[in-house]
């Protein structure tokens, strides 16, 4: 049968694949005060915890949903994938990763699409007691070992096949350049000689559950740039998430449905971050695919539509299904938002529409078109009326935009450690919002 072959004891889901759950909203991540007191800290806890409690009071729930063309592009089986299933092939995982001769806190690269494996990958690095370093499958052998070296990466996971290319091949290349990557580790098939199994680490018998209450945490790079890092710790990131559903409220059992990649903080907080704190399943499609993407938003299921800002035009002039709460378009910094559709073009006004914008790896804002439009918000910041202790935007005198609260805790990683942010220090961004009659027409480079 294809997938993976049951595992020791195995769940009724993980057997089926071998041939303070119910949470929602920002709520869910600081307690119904936070909201309203700026004071209150967030809890530190990392995306692997929100999934085992969601697992444990929902392990029929659907998770993770793969694009029924991963196949053709990968050599792998397209997998629909429980909480519970997922949970037991996260804590599988990381009880190999536990493993390895690798301090608490080292960095783990993932060069992985926005397939299950990547997604549970990325989970297993937090659950291992790691930080999780989003590389880029793009990057060829020379970016590969410029970012790792820029974060300190000690070991990467990858996959053998994507599309004609082999990311595991050219990590290996990249690996004899920098003496400090001492594992790497991919999923099949055909796998390239001296990189280790991580299909065989799923099925290890030895490897049994690991506790999944670690602080998380993330780096990524700047516009994908290999020699600019960005640490961000477990409770920056559960903040970012938190912003994001303030403006994108997704329920328990409902599905985002992302075109976005999970290679940035973009990617993670519209995403895997706000399926598993919502409690939601999540269905990729790393491969874009007119056909695939109105087969999939057919499904009679309540969904949220994470896309590239590039695809709105398109996606104005479609017939859109009942099912649809939300359309998020993802935007990078320096973004236009002169040529944005009004929110009654996208199904007569029935469904609320979404801008998420990263200003680079910094910080990720979000506004639902109309009241709180980013339009209105990036020329007058405190119209966007967040809570403080999440996340505060500010113009300086110079015009640029700077920003400050734990959703905005993020920095260059140090050598041997992540560096301490003080999250009620201002920190200028790159970037100033360009003005017309009192709105903000876009986010440009300063000057």
């Amino acid at each position: 049968m294809p997938g993976w072959p049951a595992l020791a004891d195995p769940s009724p889901e993980v057997a089926a694949l071998a041939g303070p759950a119910a949470l929602v909203g920002p709520a869910a991540l600081v307690g119904p005060a936070a909201l309203a007191e700026p004071e209150v800290p967030l809890r530190r806890t990392g995306l692997c915890a929100l999934l085992a409690a969601t697992a444990r009071r929902y392990p029929a729930r659907v998770a993770l949903i793969d694009a029924p063309d991963k196949p053709a592009w990968s050599g792998r089986p397209a997998m629909t994938w429980t909480y519970g299933a997922a949970a037991e092939i996260v804590s599988r995982l990381a009880g190999g990763l536990r493993a390895w001769r690798l301090p608490p806190g080292s960095r783990i690269g993932l060069a992985l699409p926005g397939s299950t494996e990547g997604l549970v990958a990325h989970l297993a690095v937090e659950a291992a007691g790691h930080v999780p370093c989003l590389l880029q499958t793009t990057w060829d052998e020379d970016q590969f070992a410029v970012g790792i070296e820029a974060a300190g990466v000690s070991a990467v996971l990858t996959q053998a096949r994507l599309g004609s290319a082999s990311p595991a091949e050219r990590l290996c290349r990249a690996a004899v350049r920098y003496f400090g990557l001492r594992y790497l580790a991919a999923f099949g098939p055909d796998i390239p000689d001296g990189v280790i199994s991580l299909d065989e680490m799923v099925l290890d018998r030895r490897n049994g559950p690991v506790a999944a209450e670690t602080g998380g945490g993330l780096i990524s790079f700047v516009g994908g740039d290999p020699a600019q890092p960005v640490h961000r710790s477990g409770d920056a990131l559960l903040a970012a998430i938190a912003v994001h559903l303030i403006a994108t409220p997704v329920r328990p059992g409902e599905r985002i449905l992302s075109l976005v990649a999970p290679g940035d903080l973009r990617g993670v907080v519209g995403g895997l971050g706000a399926a598993l704190v919502s409690g939601a399943s999540l269905e990729t499609l790393p491969v874009f695919d007119g056909a695939a993407l109105a087969a999939a938003l057919v499904r009679p299921v309540p969904t949220h539509l994470v896309l590239p800002a590039f695809l709105e035009p398109a996606l104005a002039r479609a017939a859109l299904p009942d099912t649809l709460r939300t359309i998020a378009f993802a935007h990078r910094a320096p973004a236009r938002l002169t040529d944005r559709s009004p929110r009654t073009a996208f199904a007569r006004g029935r469904i609320a529409v979404v801008d998420v914008l990263a200003i680079d790896e910094d910080v990720v804002v979000s506004g639902t078109r109309g009241a709180d439009d980013l339009a209105f918000g990036l020329a007058e910041p405190e119209r966007l009326g967040l809570p403080a202790s999440l996340l505060s935007l500010r113009l300086d005198a110079d015009g640029r935009l700077a920003c400050r609260g734990q959703a905005a805790k993020a920095a260059p990683p140090r050598r041997g450690e992540a560096g301490e942010v003080d999250a009620a220090a201002w920190r200028p961004t790159r970037y100033c919002p360009t003005l017309f009659a009192g709105t903000a027409t876009g986010l440009a480079q300063a000057p």
